[in-house]
C-alpha cells in the first residue's frame, strides 16, 4: 500500500498523545475485506463506516448511523483513509487531540463488492469508488446485505458528501433499529460509557 493513502491521517494525530494505532504495522490485509463500523463520542456522535480496499479503510463519518429502512438515506462524509489496525481500536482519543472521545467497534465482519456500470456488468470497487457509486454486500454482528454508497455533488470544505442506502433485501427492516437495539462493542461488549471508564482506570481494553 501507498504511505501517501496514511499521509492525511498521521499529519492529523500527534501519536505521542493519542493511542490511535500509527500505520506502522500490525493487522496484515485480510484474505477477504474487512469493514468496520466504530461508534465515536467525539464533539458530536457519529458512527465511522469503513472498507478494507488495497491495503487501507475507506472510511466515511456518518451522523446518525446507519438505518435498515431503504426509503432513508444517512449522510455520509467521506475521511481520510484509516491505516488496517485501527480496525481493533477501542479507546479514549484525548479531548485536545484531533477527532477527541471514545471509540468502540460497534460492528465489524467482511464484504463484497457488488457494484455493476451503467449497462449492468460488473466493475471493481476502486472503479466504482471513482465513479460515486459503490455497492456492496455486508457480512456483519449486526449489519447484512446489500448496501448503497453514493456520492452527491453537495461538498463542504472540500469534504465528499455520500449517501449510504440499505438496499431491499431480506435483511432491510423499518422497524429495527440497530443503533438503539444493539448499543455495544462486538469486540469487547463494552458500552462507551464502560470505555471511558477503563480508560481513567488505566485500562484501554486494547
Amino acid at each position: 500500500m501507498s504511505q501517501d493513502r496514511l499521509r492525511h491521517y498521521r499529519d492529523r494525530r500527534d501519536f505521542r498523545r493519542s493511542p490511535e494505532p500509527t500505520g506502522s504495522g500490525g493487522r496484515k490485509v485480510s484474505s477477504r475485506p474487512i469493514f468496520v463500523i466504530q461508534k465515536h463520542a467525539a464533539s458530536q456522535l457519529h458512527y465511522d463506516f469503513r472498507l478494507e480496499l488495497d491495503g487501507a479503510l475507506m472510511s466515511w463519518a456518518v451522523p446518525k448511523g446507519p438505518s435498515l429502512d431503504p426509503r432513508e438515506r444517512r449522510l455520509a462524509v467521506r475521511t481520510e483513509d484509516h491505516p488496517m489496525d485501527y480496525a481493533d481500536f477501542e479507546g479514549v482519543i484525548p479531548q485536545q487531540e484531533y477527532g477527541g472521545g471514545t471509540v468502540m467497534v460497534w460492528d465489524a465482519g467482511t464484504w463484497k463488492n457488488r457494484s455493476r456500470d451503467n449497462d449492468d456488468r460488473p466493475v471493481s470497487a476502486s472503479r466504482a469508488l471513482k465513479a460515486g457509486k459503490l455497492q456492496v454486500e455486508l457480512w456483519g454482528r449486526k449489519l447484512r446485505g446489500g448496501w448503497a454508497l453514493i456520492r452527491t455533488d453537495s461538498q463542504d470544505s472540500g469534504q465528499e458528501k455520500w449517501l449510504l442506502i440499505k438496499q431491499k433485501d431480506e435483511h432491510a427492516d423499518a422497524r429495527r433499529k440497530p443503533t438503539s437495539s444493539q448499543p455495544d462493542s462486538v469486540l469487547t461488549e463494552r458500552s462507551l460509557k464502560d470505555i471511558a471508564a477503563d480508560d481513567d482506570s488505566g485500562d484501554s481494553g486494547n
